[in-house]
């Protein structure tokens, strides 16, 4: 039987049997990516563990157990086991980040279960080519905004390589002190997060641009394959001396990655006000829903 001993702690060496899997079985939220998971691996201490050949992830926050469905072939088997070791747990929602698919297939074989949507968890996703063309009277506020930094300022763009890694570093070190990220739990996890993954940036497999302004690096954005239609950008960073760099370096990664993916994936906005306002701005495509077992209900 399942047990939470049989989870082990992931580490940058895993990362193989992640991209195996995910060969045929792709990830279609953006919290089980390889690189979301051992980049905030500090703040969630994440493990897994394969079971009949399912990936099974867990997390830890604040002494607090957060498992995930299985990944794989559906196999009613795991299900049961994972599913009775997250009703061991204390925390409410110890069985969480379940996709709308798996939802149905849950509700179709566990009678009178209850899944919770978590909204704040919710993956925006984007036409690419809407993000790339910003056409249309919704658009008009991010036009004029993006118009009005290409008049102030100009800038180049440039592919993150080895010969710019340590400006980027550089750059998103100053980011942290314009944001005061120690000053905030969540920016300083996101601090460490972004760096590890700086780090690392070429054993993760990420793709990503520099924005230059001044022949200085002043926004950054970092993203990758996340399935066959899709790329997900993990961080996007900008200076708050330069008004509009945002809606520019969003609209310069659209124009790169429409050529090869219909859909972009910008994450959850964890339930921050003003992320979630940014994020909705953009007039997503489509949501990916995600939900958590009452698990009182089985």
């Amino acid at each position: 039987m399942l047990s939470l001993d049989d989870y082990q702690p992931i580490t940058l060496e895993d990362k193989p049997i992640f991209d195996k899997h995910y060969e045929k079985y792709p990830p279609t939220i953006s919290d089980n990516l390889f690189t979301t998971l051992i980049s905030w691996k500090e703040y969630a201490n994440f493990c897994y563990t394969i079971l009949d050949k399912n990936l099974l992830i867990m997390g830890e926050i604040e002494n607090k157990i957060y498992l995930r469905p299985p990944s794989g072939k559906i196999n009613k088997n795991v299900f049961d086991q994972v599913i009775k070791l997250a009703k061991k747990q204390e925390n409410a929602y110890s069985l969480s980040l379940i996709d709308k698919q798996t939802k149905g297939w849950m509700e179709s074989n566990y009678k009178g279960i209850e899944l919770i949507p978590r909204r704040d968890y919710f993956d925006y996703v984007y036409l690419s080519k809407d993000l790339a063309e910003l056409v249309g009277s919704e658009y008009s506020k991010i036009r004029n905004r993006l118009n009005k930094f290409k008049r102030n300022f100009s800038y180049t763009v440039e592919e993150i390589n080895k010969e710019n890694m340590s400006e980027v570093r550089e750059f998103l070190k100053r980011w942290c002190l314009w944001r005061d990220c120690e000053s905030d739990p969540i920016l300083e996890n996101e601090k460490k997060a972004i760096l590890y993954s700086a780090r690392h940036f070429f054993d993760l497999g990420l793709s990503g641009i520099a924005m230059k302004v001044h022949d200085s690096i002043e926004a950054i954005s970092m993203y990758e394959k996340m399935n066959s239609d899709t790329v997900v950008v993990h961080y996007e960073k900008g200076s708050p001396d330069y008004d509009g760099i945002y809606k520019a370096i969003n609209q310069e990664v659209a124009k790169i990655v429409q050529k090869n993916f219909k859909y972009i994936n910008r994450e959850s906005d964890m339930g921050v006000p003003g992320l979630r306002k940014a994020k909705m701005s953009y007039r997503p495509h489509h949501m990916v829903e995600v939900f958590a077992l009452n698990k009182d209900s089985i």
